[in-house]
This record gives C-alpha cells, structure tokens and sequence, in this order.
C-alpha cells in the first residue's frame, strides 16, 4: 500500500504540478479517499527524505504597491546602497585628508561609491532582476556579467559627470563631484527598484 500511495504522489505531482503540500494532499485524497491527510504528509516526507521529490519553500506573493515593496527583503539592495552613498558622502566631508587612521574608511567607501555603486545602479535600472516565474531572456545578466559591467560603466559615468561638471559654474572640485555622483546613483537606484518591482508584479506573458 505503501508503494501504491507514493507511485500515485509522484505521478500526481508530474502531472498536476501542485503548489502546495496542502494542494498535492487534496489531489491524492481524491485518487486514494480511504488515506487521511496524515497519512498522505507523512508519505510525502517520506518521499523527500528518501531523495524520490524535493519540496520548495513557496514563493511569497509581490506586494502591488511599491511603499510596501520597498519593505520587503527584495528591496534589500536599495537601501544597502542609499546607505552606503549617503555614509560616503557623511564620511568625505566629516572625515579630512590627514585624519589617520580613520582615512582609510573615507578611501574604501570612496572606492565603492566610484567604482562600484553608479554602474551597478544603472544594470539594475537597465536590467531588473524578473520574477522566478518568468522564463529568462537574452534581457536577464548573471552575477558575473552584472559584475563586469557595473564596474565598466562606473568608470565610463564618473568621467562623465566630471565631464559635465567642467562646463559649470562649479567646476571639477571634490564637493559638486561627490553631490554630482549622489544625485546619479540615487536618481538611477530609484529607477531601477521601482522597474523591477513592475518587472516582479506583471504577468508573464
């Protein structure tokens, strides 16, 4: 009996794709009605220990509104980057040149708030990451590939924006450069949070 309920699971579970235990015990009641519900969750276990099916935690729904969104720890990677800008732009102005040892904090987040944090705002404003459902395109990057090209175009933008700050009244001085990059990352940091949230609530087609 044993070996009938577990060929009747995993045939349900080829055949239905349930979401849910819940869902998949419902089917198998129907196709075994003298099993209880107890019965067919301790087999599924059973079937998951042994290595025959492999339960996933369930995807949780994406909140419609984007204030809510931002709350979730999808939107983790906003707010590690608004705080990272906004503690290197704290850090450039509070901290000077010869204040050792403490410099070396202005260096590394300047570091990242260059080379790392403009071009990787801009991917994710190009490229936001698509719900698990959607099936991948050419439109999706991998890890490696995000990598890459946050860093080149980190060091396209920087050049960039001083660059423009040349032709203003402000010049290339270390207070517009820093304001000048805060305004770029925050501007495409929001672009992109608020593309994929779009990207994660639409249907796939």
């Amino acid at each position: 009996m044993k070996n009938e309920t577990a060929e009747t699971i995993i045939q349900l579970i080829r055949e239905f794709k349930p979401e849910s235990v819940e869902k998949l015990a419902d089917l198998a009641k129907e196709k075994l009605p003298s099993l209880t519900e107890h019965e067919i969750v301790e087999c599924v276990i059973r079937l998951q220990n042994e290595g025959k099916i492999t339960l996933r935690e369930p995807v949780e729904p994406t909140p419609q509104n984007l204030k809510t969104y931002l709350q979730t720890k999808k939107a983790r990677w906003f707010w590690t980057t608004m705080a990272l800008t906004l503690a290197t732009v704290a850090v450039v102005f509070a901290i000077p040149e010869n204040a050792f040892p403490l410099v070396y904090i202005r260096y590394v987040l300047g570091t990242i708030f260059v080379l790392w944090l403009p071009g990787y705002t801009f991917i994710k404003a190009l490229f936001p990451k698509e719900n698990q459902a959607q099936i991948k395109t050419t439109t999706n990057l991998d890890t490696v590939e995000r990598v890459a090209l946050s860093i080149g175009l980190s060091l396209a933008l920087v050049p960039l924006v001083g660059l423009l700050l040349n032709y203003t009244p402000w010049g290339i001085r270390l207070t517009p450069i820093v304001l000048g990059l805060l305004a770029l990352t925050t501007v495409f940091a929001t672009v992109a949070v608020t593309r994929e949230h779009q990207s994660r609530i639409r249907k796939p087609t």
